[in-house]
């Protein structure tokens, strides 16, 4: 018996999507990284991304417990001097809710080229529409 070895030939993708409605955060990052990377199919191999598209909608309803929307915060650097913006995960709700579930599933996918290009099957709305009827996603619910 032979072991199989997934090749981009024999990789058949799916369109799911995610209602993140009252959901927590990590909880749906971790999921979803699960979908994107493939790890949710018999084929798994870990070298090729053998993974789902996600359409993840309504962004804006999602929570987070504890003290996290003013403890957590987001860097980011303009590359002058004195260049560092800070923002706490409210003000980013408020501005970009999609970023803020993108920036989790990114930090659990793989770091490099790979994962680079399991995050490019992933969509996020704030609100309830997306515009990827023509691929007839399933509901996904955990």
């Amino acid at each position: 018996m032979k072991t199989f070895m997934a090749s981009p030939s024999t990789i058949e993708r799916k369109w799911y999507v995610i209602d993140a409605d009252g959901m927590t955060l990590g909880r749906l990052a971790s999921e979803t990284a699960k979908i994107l990377r493939g790890k949710n199919k018999p084929i798994f191999t870990p070298f090729i991304d053998t993974g789902d598209y996600v359409i993840i909608v309504n962004a804006e309803k999602i929570k987070v417990t504890g003290k996290k929307l003013e403890k957590k915060t987001y860097f980011s650097h303009s590359a002058y001097v004195g260049g560092t913006r800070e923002l706490t995960l409210r003000e980013m709700k408020e501005k970009k809710p999609e970023r803020v579930i993108e920036l989790a599933v990114k930090g659990m996918l793989p770091q490099g080229p790979l994962g680079r290009q399991m995050y490019k099957k992933l969509f996020v709305y704030a609100g309830p529409d997306h515009n990827h009827q023509a691929q007839k996603p399933e509901k996904l619910t955990f």
